[in-house]
């Protein structure tokens, strides 16, 4: 067998794992990345050597070393032990804003959907004065006027965080109701309920998936920017924003908002990427090349 035809066979059997790897490589790096945080939020007492929130005053501000990895902040506590418990925060606060703002915004996008008439322009109607404020101020506002604190910032967000599922869910539902399925359910007798809950929503819940992953990467980000305004976590909680706004103003000491700030980032990404995955999964036809 001659060369080339010895080459071309090689490339042959490599493009399927050129094409896996481009189709999914992305997609599974953020999912590493997503496990690894999830790993130190679950282990972060046993991957950490010192207290979060332990001061050591003659340590403060100190570079990256042996001792300590991501360097000490402007009151001497441990960075990386830091970032790893605050880890916890920031995953507990996406997911829990996003599940729950998902959750109640299909449900009353659907019921609007499915009922119309007066419930539907009523629940519509709500939605579309919520949508009418720019989400980010209107979460501060009401963070401000709830007080500090990570269950209020929570509460704040979820309030802005709905609409945009009711949205989604009602059109979706919309193209849903129209289908043979629909009026075979409802000439066996099934109720309302049953139709919508057990039959309309599962058969339309593929794109609020794809929008549930690509939003948890948002939704950390708008947490952390509203504690890196002091709207947030109640000092001394570590959390990513609050350390990046702790360190804004330490130029020379780099590595106190550096850290938390790639930990932001590298998480987001993660989300990102597998949420592309899934999106390329669900719709073959908008798949990548």
């Amino acid at each position: 067998m001659s060369a080339a035809a010895i080459e071309t066979a090689a490339a042959e059997q490599a493009s399927p794992r050129r094409r896996w790897l481009r189709r999914y490589g992305l997609p599974l790096a953020g999912g590493c990345v997503i496990l690894f945080w999830f790993a130190a939020a679950l282990l972060a007492p046993v991957m950490s050597s010192y207290n979060p929130d332990f001061v050591d005053v003659a340590n403060r501000l100190q570079p990256p070393t042996a001792r300590h990895l991501l360097g000490t902040d402007a009151l001497g506590r441990d960075v990386l032990s830091r970032v790893l418990y605050g880890s916890r925060i920031s995953l507990i606060a996406g997911f829990s804003v996003v599940l729950v703002g998902a959750v109640f915004g299909t449900v009353l996008g659907g019921i609007a959907a499915y009922a119309r008439g007066r419930a539907e322009e009523l629940l519509m109607r709500l939605t579309d004065l919520v949508l009418c404020f720019p989400p980010i101020i209107l979460a501060m506002a009401i963070a401000a006027a709830l007080g500090i604190g990570t269950t209020n910032t929570i509460i704040a967000m979820l309030v802005v965080w709905w609409p945009k599922y009711a949205r989604l869910a009602r059109s979706l539902v919309l193209v849903q109701r129209s289908q043979e399925y629909v009026e075979a359910a409802h000439v066996l007798g099934f109720g309302h309920a049953h139709i919508l809950f057990r039959q309309v929503i599962p058969n339309a819940i593929g794109p609020l998936i794809v929008m549930v992953t690509l939003d948890l990467g948002n939704a950390i980000l708008v947490f952390a920017g509203l504690s890196f305004l002091g709207l947030g976590v109640v000092p001394p909680t570590p959390e990513w924003g609050a350390m990046v706004a702790e360190g804004r103003e330490l130029v020379q000491q780099w590595w106190v908002a550096t850290f938390p700030g790639l930990a932001i980032l590298s998480v987001v990404m993660g989300f990102n990427f597998v949420g592309d995955g899934i999106r390329d999964w669900l719709d073959p036809h908008a798949r990548r090349r």
